[in-house]
């Protein structure tokens, strides 16, 4: 049984961490609101875990490497961030309201978006993007700075001429903030998504550090 402190934890929205007590949290790991540590778990140096409105949940023997981000969030839908046992997530990753089921490696700068879902077993690699919506299949392999985008998933390199295109169609803006402005009317799109997230993050006003 672990004797650390169980790193920097923080009461939000009247949620407090939970920390197994046979995992890690490096001392300098902040783990906010509704975050659900795993028996064995390891959670290193300089992760942020922030449930938001929503939750976090780290499976049995996952390692969150240092600096990497994983936030939930409650704004378009309850897009919660679910880790399985024996994940592997890298250092400098970001996993927003999505889904990794168990035995899967996310590498080094991953970043996996709202409703994806990655299936077991597979592989993320160096600095490759999950978008918005995704499923990808069981020991599924997303190559180095690549996109995978869809369900059925396909892949798209970096400098593809249908990357726009693609976007244009994904709704990211709906599903990540319920935002349905249109693709082509940036400003506004992108005023109304800051929008959504300064509201949302206002509930931090009345964090404090947890107790027990």
């Amino acid at each position: 049984m672990t004797t650390n402190p169980p790193g920097i934890r923080i009461e939000h929205r009247g949620a407090v961490p939970q920390v197994h007590p046979t995992a890690y949290v490096a001392p300098t790991a902040t783990l906010v609101g509704d975050v659900r540590i795993g028996p064995r778990a390891r959670v290193m140096y300089g992760a942020v875990l922030d449930a938001e409105g929503s939750r976090i949940e780290v499976g049995e023997a996952t390692v969150v490497c240092e600096n990497a981000v994983l936030r939930a969030s409650a704004v378009a839908a309850d897009r919660p961030v679910l880790l399985g046992d024996r994940v592997f997530v890298g250092p400098h990753a970001t996993l927003l309201g999505c889904t990794v089921r168990r035995a899967c490696y996310l590498a080094s700068s991953v970043h996996v978006l709202q409703g994806a879902v990655v299936g077991t077993g597979s592989v993320v690699a160096v600095a490759a993007l999950v978008h918005a919506r995704t499923v990808l299949p069981e020991e599924y392999f997303v190559p180095p700075y690549t996109m995978a985008v869809g369900d059925p998933v396909r892949l798209l390199a970096p400098g593809d001429p249908e990357v726009p295109q693609v976007l244009g169609r994904l709704g990211f803006a709906a599903t990540a903030f319920g935002v349905d402005a249109s693709w082509t009317d940036r400003v506004a799109r992108h005023e109304r998504m800051a929008e959504v997230r300064a509201a949302e993050f206002a509930a931090h006003l009345d964090d404090r550090p947890a107790t027990g």
